[in-house]
């Protein structure tokens, strides 16, 4: 047998997934224009925690309290420990927009706690409506009916309580960016795919919304408040954990855009933050992510031992036939889940993009292994 067709079933894991999970995604109905009728009944509060933001602030604020949303709405801002004019700016909001801007200052954090987490919880119990809807300051709606069709996925499964959206990076030339985009691609198609299929797992707090009832159904982010990540995917594991309903609000006027790590260095700290909190997910959910994730690491990394091992015209042959079966799936698959959720990215770059992804997901995912056997994620 040539070495070579050790990567076949590693390339059925990966058809698997796409025809299990990604396609049923990338063929999910539309959802209704804003335009059409819908459940828009219910007030919402609009939640942003900021920490020295002002001048994304002054851009996103107005773009937040533009929404066209006909039920009412409230923006509660959380100046959590800002050095800059941030209380200045919210005491204007306050008086130009009186019954809809809230502002909760925040001037330290308790000893061990996550800022962020601690932060959120102060603007939640300051929230006065039921159906919470998150964003981060970086980030810009990219339509004024990001709120009305958010909020109208808390409609689904008879009552949804978890409403998972998706929040792209904007466009900028060079390398970085254009990886940038594509984790952000695969990642998504990972945790809004699992969503559709009735396996939620995670979702991202750029683009998120939640029931108060949920928030305090997991006691908050009690189980995970001194991890420093983990306010949107720990805190969906324990939602769904306790039994709460996930929806999936994905269409392009859904989703939210958010300004790219410009740096390499800021990426990977980015990155290795947001691995860390994997370890707290639950057992079924690891499985399934190292399931789809070691397939792809592993016909990278076994291609080379392949090639030592059996230079013969027959070992060639297979391995040529199944990277080039993979690479039409590849380019396959996150075409269509590209096209699907209006993020461009160049079609003949996806197999270099996915290379160095997972070059870089081994890098970031073992030292993270690792720190959560030995002695778990800590603050920083």
């Amino acid at each position: 047998m040539p070495p070579a067709l050790l990567l076949l079933p590693l390339l059925l894991v990966q058809g698997w997934f796409w025809g299990r999970y990604f396609r049923p995604f990338t063929r999910r109905p539309a959802e209704a224009a804003a335009t059409e009728p819908g459940p828009d009944t219910r007030p919402v509060s609009i939640i942003l925690c900021a920490h020295n933001e002002l001048e994304n602030l002054r851009e996103l604020v107005p773009l937040l309290l533009r929404q066209d949303y006909a039920a009412g709405f409230e923006l509660v801002l959380i100046d959590d420990r800002s050095q800059d004019d941030t209380y200045l700016y919210a005491q204007q909001l306050s008086q130009y927009y009186p019954g809809r801007f809230r502002l909760v200052t925040v001037t330290h954090t308790p000893a061990g706690f996550s800022p962020k987490k601690y932060a959120l919880t102060l603007g939640i119990k300051a929230a006065r409506y039921e159906h919470l809807l998150f964003t981060d300051a970086d980030c810009r709606p990219v339509s004024p009916d990001w709120l009305r069709l958010m909020q109208r996925g808390f409609s689904q499964k008879s009552g949804a309580d978890i409403v998972l959206g998706f929040s792209a990076y904007a466009e900028a030339p060079g390398l970085l960016n254009q990886l940038i985009r594509y984790e952000t691609l695969l990642t998504g198609a990972q945790y809004l795919s699992l969503a559709w299929a009735g396996k939620p797992y995670m979702g991202v707090g750029r683009n998120l919304a939640y029931t108060k009832a949920t928030f305090n159904s997991t006691k908050g982010f009690a189980s995970h408040i001194r991890r420093l990540s983990g306010d949107d995917d720990l805190l969906v594991q324990d939602a769904v954990a306790a039994g709460a309903r996930v929806a999936v609000v994905a269409d392009p006027a859904a989703q939210t855009l958010s300004q790219p790590a410009t740096t390499w260095r800021a990426w990977w700290r980015q990155k290795r933050r947001h691995l860390s909190a994997g370890s707290r997910y639950r057992a079924a959910d690891r499985r399934r992510l190292a399931f789809f994730m070691g397939s792809n690491a592993l016909f990278y990394l076994l291609t080379p031992a392949i090639l030592a091992f059996g230079l013969s015209r027959e070992n060639l042959v297979s391995l040529g036939i199944i990277w080039l079966a993979r690479t039409l799936l590849l380019g396959f698959t996150y075409t269509a889940l590209a096209r699907r959720q209006r993020t461009v990215l160049p079609a003949l770059a996806l197999p270099v993009l996915d290379f160095l992804y997972f070059v870089l997901y081994c890098a970031w995912a073992f030292p993270c292994l690792s720190a959560a056997r030995s002695n778990g994620s800590k603050l920083r």
